[in-house]
């Protein structure tokens, strides 16, 4: 497994991200970190040599189904040697005809087997993997693969093809590059991090004070602050964590149409100006190229992505909370999902289909 840090554009491709995050269809793009060999100047072609019709593009001979990880982090980067936690994990399923998709999300606080580590919260998985032996630096790399052996183990996903792990900051300028996000609202939501200007809320004695931001249900156009404040509250929702959850995935399908709508997925100038708006706040992982991948996925549309919601709930022992655990339903979804059977599953289910 490879570990770049890239300069990304959104697209139909390897990131649906976050994540928060981190989202995501990202189409990824990167020149190689390897010197450069000296060139051979080829032989001029003979009539018999001449290539009659194009090579077909890098991707064209990706088939499904695919599993894609997206990794929202907070990576707090005023504090030295900070561990990255996984503050969204957010999953993408292809179908084998690469023509539909699946969105859901595993809850921050999931209790499940961590190799080595007993019994954690998910997104401990993260942090605990990114630790380096003798070093103060977090290695962000080993963190995801610690992080997606985890989420193999609880999934029974037995490969994850690629992954993207995005900051809230790389978040916020991919938006703002994409000339901000329509989003359809479904309940007002209030900000606990953000003035209406978008200016930080003090904190005082262990909670933010003065004027909130405040996003009210409906069609609304948001630029990148807005965006990642409305996607990262759960505080006083009915449903907290999982309500989060369900907004983040809404940000991600429109990004991705907003990308689609520009042609990001088929126009190198435009890709070439997002890898300077995000610099390194994205880390790609996957054995293929990640611009191959956006070929791949170039027809999968947001109308072709159905976003689902795993419940839960949460477990503790006495009064002391320690995570939450998807119900028999939630379960019941990946495991379809691992043998490729999440239509049928969800015809069946039809209320973890995001409405």
């Amino acid at each position: 497994m490879r570990n770049k840090r890239l300069g990304p554009v959104i697209g139909a491709a390897v990131v649906v991200a976050l994540a928060a995050g981190g989202g995501i269809a990202w189409a990824v793009r990167s020149g190689s970190d390897k010197p450069a060999a000296t060139p051979i100047v080829p032989a001029p072609p003979s009539a018999s040599t001449v290539p009659t019709s194009p090579p077909p593009p890098p991707g064209a001979d990706i088939t499904g189904p695919l599993d894609l990880v997206l990794v929202g982090v907070d990576t707090r980067v005023s504090i030295p040697g900070w561990e990255p936690h996984a503050d969204a994990i957010m999953l993408l399923h292809v179908e084998p005809g690469l023509d539909a998709a699946y969105l859901y999300s595993i809850p921050r606080d999931t209790r499940v087997p961590v190799p080595g580590h007993g019994t954690r919260k998910i997104t401990e998985a993260m942090s605990l993997g990114s630790r380096v032996a003798g070093s103060k630096e977090p290695d962000v790399g080993k963190g995801y693969e610690l992080l997606t052996r985890a989420l193999s183990g609880y999934t029974g996903i037995k490969e994850f093809q690629a992954g993207a792990i995005l900051n809230f900051g790389g978040l916020a300028r991919l938006t703002d590059q994409l000339g901000g996000v329509d989003l359809v609202i479904d309940q007002t939501v209030k900000s606990r991090h953000r003035k209406p200007d978008g200016s930080l809320r003090p904190l005082r004695g262990g909670d933010y004070i003065g004027p909130q931001a405040v996003y009210q249900k409906g069609r609304r156009h948001l630029v990148g602050w807005q965006a990642i404040d409305y996607a990262r509250q759960r505080y006083g929702l009915p449903d907290g964590d999982y309500d989060r959850q369900r907004h983040q995935r809404q940000l991600v399908t429109a990004l991705l149409a907003k990308a689609l709508e520009q042609g990001l997925p088929t126009d190198p100038d435009k890709v070439d100006q997002l890898i300077g708006a995000l610099g390194d706040t994205l880390v790609y992982l996957g054995g293929r190229e990640p611009v191959e991948y956006a070929y791949a996925l170039r027809d999968l549309s947001p109308e072709k992505i159905t976003r689902v919601s795993l419940p839960g709930n949460g477990v503790g022992r006495g009064s002391g909370y320690l995570g939450e655990r998807l119900t028999a339903e939630g379960r019941g979804f990946l495991k379809a999902v691992a043998q490729d059977k999440a239509a049928a599953y969800l015809a069946s289910h039809p209320k973890l289909v995001d409405k």
